[in-house]
């Protein structure tokens, strides 16, 4: 017998597809700190069953991005200046090495990036301008052509996420992170080793004092 079967269509991951969603609008502020979430509230607007939601959620709260609610449903975490503090000490020191490396076999990054870095920072678009920031940082692990930078980095950038969204709100540091990060490029492709990665010292500073300085406005309201 000749078995003849319906190709089966290609389901997309929905629990990955909630994740990003709700990490998305929590990191553009759109879910701030405190906000409580169901997973019915949730399903209904992304239109999907409970069972991806109840897992997105799970997922979330692990990685640190919600906590349990008194009575049902979560809350989204509340931003802690200390561990903030320490996060972009992690961050400083694996740019930094990466930076060098880099600047060690004087690569040239692609310009694309700074392109697209200017047009989303003159946008009103906060996740696109935390991609293209995310982008520029993701370029240089690749030219460090240490994996381990990337590995290393990568769980940390999801947080990173969700507090540059505070900064970037505002339009007075948007230029000048790109204004930094083309002078660091710049570094590294002349092979300005000592430069670059002084260069990188100050941005991560620059970002850090942002950070914690916007988020002790919002725990201060």
């Amino acid at each position: 017998m000749n078995m003849q079967l319906k190709k089966v269509k290609a389901r997309p991951d929905f629990v990955s597809e909630v994740y990003e969603s709700l990490l998305d609008a929590i990191s553009d502020g759109s879910l701030a700190p405190g906000t409580r979430l169901t997973q019915e509230q949730i399903a209904e607007q992304l239109e999907v069953s409970r069972s991806p939601v109840l897992q997105a959620l799970r997922l979330l709260k692990k990685d640190g991005f919600v906590t349990d609610a008194p009575g049902r449903g979560v809350l989204v975490a509340p931003l802690d200046l200390e561990w903030l503090s320490n996060l972009y000490d992690i961050r400083s020191a694996l740019d930094q090495l990466a930076v060098r490396l880099a600047a060690e076999k004087k690569y040239r990054l692609d310009g694309r990036i700074f392109a697209e870095g200017r047009k989303a920072a003159s946008s009103d678009d906060i996740k696109r301008m935390i991609d293209a920031d995310i982008a520029f940082h993701y370029a240089i692990y690749e030219a460090s052509g240490n994996p381990l930078i990337y590995q290393s980095a990568q769980p940390y950038w999801s947080h990173l996420r969700r507090v540059m969204g505070t900064v970037l709100q505002s339009s007075g540091r948007r230029n000048e992170i790109w204004d930094e990060h083309e002078a660091i490029a710049e570094a590294i492709s002349t092979g300005e080793v000592d430069k670059a990665v002084n260069l990188t010292a100050k941005h991560a500073a620059h970002a850090k004092k942002g950070v914690l300085n916007q988020v002790r406005k919002l725990v201060s309201n």
